[in-house]
């Protein structure tokens, strides 16, 4: 694969994500104005709850209607009441979300409690059932020891994760490519069709490449799809049109 084809390939497999404390209505529209049809079209917009509806309408009226739309909850510190969880679950996807990306409550799993976080990651299941794919972040930075790392992808894809994502991006370590290496194993040996979304810290098209090379070597070169694979990123969109732009010269 060139450079080019995989940055293109990226960005297909990408959800282009704001999840800054200021976002604005006016930011968010921004973020669509960088997207270049020219170029290729991003998997996913994800938002904060409040601009779901927002980002519904305009990729209808831009004619994008293909991007989803995902949305978190329990974000970022994964603290949050259950109840609180699943009625802002229901409220996103009344709203249009077709994805929720749900931070799994990872202080209680290192607590050595894993009921919890299987509760949370179930009840969000059962409400996202057949109208949006649940995405579970784990937060894999800060549970940083592989042992750990795997037994929450574990408990996240039991529990019914249609995703298992690295990290919430506001932690000191966000995706590494060793930490998606054990999600990835641990995805593979379950034998369930569940993808794979590293959020954070994929800046450039070759810090990308290093993930695609790795899903390629355990998953399959097939499997690199939007249906199993994502970025979370908002800066390595510039990176690929970077990519792009300077290859077709």
């Amino acid at each position: 694969m060139t450079l080019q084809s995989d940055a293109r390939l990226s960005l297909s497999l990408m959800d282009l994500t704001s999840l800054k404390e200021d976002d604005t209505p006016a930011s968010i529209l921004a973020l669509l104005n960088s997207i270049n049809p020219d170029i290729g079209l991003p998997a996913a917009i994800c938002v904060y709850p409040q601009f779901v509806t927002l980002v519904k309408e305009e990729l209808e009226k831009r004619e994008w209607s293909q991007i989803k739309v995902a949305t978190v909850t329990n974000f970022p510190s994964g603290e949050q009441k259950l109840q609180q969880v699943v009625a802002q679950t229901h409220s996103a996807i009344a709203d249009g979300a077709d994805e929720i990306d749900l931070v799994l409550p990872y202080q209680q799993l290192m607590a050595g409690d894993p009921d919890t976080p299987w509760q949370y990651v179930h009840s969000s299941k059962l409400a996202c059932q057949g109208k949006a794919k649940l995405k579970v972040i784990i937060e894999s930075g800060v549970l940083a020891k592989p042992k750990l790392i795997a037994e929450a992808a574990q408990l996240a894809i039991m529990a019914g994760a249609d995703f298992v994502k690295t990290s919430t991006g506001k932690v000191a370590v966000n995706a590494t490519p060793e930490a998606a290496e054990v999600i990835l194993k641990t995805i593979k040996s379950s034998g369930k069709s569940v993808g794979f979304k590293a959020a954070g810290g994929v800046k450039s098209v070759v810090e990308a490449q290093r993930y695609l090379r790795l899903a390629e070597e355990i998953m399959g070169a097939e499997w690199l799809n939007a249906n199993n694979f994502r970025f979370g990123a908002s800066s390595l969109l510039s990176d690929v049109a970077v990519v792009v732009n300077g290859q077709s010269e």
